[in-house]
């Protein structure tokens, strides 16, 4: 009865040492599977935080600010106005540009007119010149019947000294006429170089200031400041009444539909990533309540220390190693960036599934079309011209 009672104990101790043995191999096991089929295909880093594009609103001409239109947080859309700036000085300018336009297409029409005057002028010299030919050889031919006949007697001398000063006159004035008609020939040359291969429009005086007058009405709309995207003011630094210089920062727009994130891997950890691979994301702003997917798009040029604004200098001094790591850009869903908004500058915690190998190391090929581009500035040109073309009409 006691050996029966002592090998009791013995026996659950050593059962539950072998439940403990197989819990733990199972989870061995477990963690073996997962680790092969799973974790050795896994590179993880929370040192990975929400980027966008920053679009600094600048004024393309100098001014004072009359209306603030729109303020931090408020959304925008593309071709939607933020700012106003006095606009007096800019329309002046236009009218005095387009008055200098006006003036100089009558110019210019004038000369145009004057090479058909001037064309004219040589037609009526060459018939001068004609009719002085056929007076002096008449002229000349009366001389020459009248001269053999004062030997006889027919013909008196004052008759021949008349007929001779009639030649001496023609002569004269044939002379005139060919000057005259050189002279309208050099102006008609004259003209013409001014003129030729060209039009009212295309006269290089007359598109100079079509030039002005577009320069000074895009001055005026410029005093419009518009949003080249759709996004969301960040930030204002104007206040009403201020005088700004063109250049000068006056907003941020940040559109919060088009980020990215910036994952900063070890170096060890690069070996195995290749552009395209799936990846999951957790932002701490939802924490695990919303996974993100997306897609490794770009993996930088070099590491963060290599362009800050004063890279480390490892050939001075003595030397720690420090690991560094590389900037790795990730896509994110639109669709679900659109039902969970981020911010730039959340922290995110990344996963890489690195078991698709086929992508490549880096971009192999140049961008097929513009990272961004806007038509927010488009009509002003076309506006410009359109007005260009109406003063040119008008004073033709």
């Amino acid at each position: 009865m006691n050996a029966f009672n002592n090998e009791t104990p013995a026996n659950n101790r050593r059962l539950g040492l072998t439940l403990v043995a197989c819990a733990f191999c199972v989870v061995a096991l477990g963690y073996g599977a997962w680790h092969w089929f799973t974790g050795r295909h896994q590179e993880n880093t929370d040192n990975a935080y929400v980027s966008g594009n920053v679009v600094q609103i600048t004024p393309q001409i100098s001014g004072t600010v009359t209306s603030i239109q729109s303020d931090e947080a408020d959304m925008v859309k593309a071709g939607q106005v933020l700012f106003k700036m006095d606009p007096t000085d800019a329309k002046l300018a236009l009218e005095q540009a387009q008055e200098q336009l006006g003036q100089a297409v009558r110019e210019v029409k004038t000369m145009f007119d004057n090479n058909q005057t001037l064309t004219q002028q040589i037609k009526v010299r060459e018939a001068d010149v004609a009719k002085a030919q056929n007076e002096l050889t008449k002229a000349q031919a009366d001389l020459a019947r009248r001269s053999p006949l004062s030997k006889s007697g027919s013909v008196g001398l004052e008759e021949i000294e008349h007929a001779s000063e009639q030649a001496q006159v023609a002569k004269h004035n044939l002379e005139q006429t060919l000057s005259s008609l050189e002279v309208a020939k050099n102006q008609l040359i004259a003209s013409l170089s001014q003129t030729k291969g060209t039009t009212i429009a295309e006269h290089p005086s007359v598109k100079k200031a079509a030039s002005k007058v577009r320069e000074a009405f895009l001055a005026v709309h410029r005093t419009d400041i518009l949003s080249p995207i759709d996004a969301h003011v960040a930030k204002r630094f104007v206040q009403l009444g201020q005088r700004v210089n063109a250049g000068s920062a006056l907003m941020t727009l940040v559109s919060l539909d088009q980020l990215w994130v910036d994952a900063n891997f070890k170096e060890a950890q690069l070996k195995n990533i290749r552009l395209g691979q799936r990846v999951t994301l957790d932002s701490d702003l939802y924490g695990s309540q919303v996974t993100y997917h997306g897609k490794v798009a770009a993996l930088a040029s070099g590491t963060g220390g290599a362009f800050a604004l004063l890279p480390a200098q490892n050939a001075t001094g003595n030397w720690i190693k420090v690991v560094q790591r590389v900037p790795v850009r990730i896509v994110l869903d639109p669709q679900e960036l659109k039902a969970n908004p981020l911010r730039i500058g959340l922290s995110m915690e990344v996963s890489v599934d690195t078991s698709d190998q086929s992508g490549a190391l880096l971009a192999t090929q140049p961008r097929a079309q513009a990272l961004s581009s806007t038509k927010a500035f488009e009509t002003d040109e076309a506006l410009a011209q359109t007005l260009v073309k109406r003063i040119i009409h008008d004073n033709l």
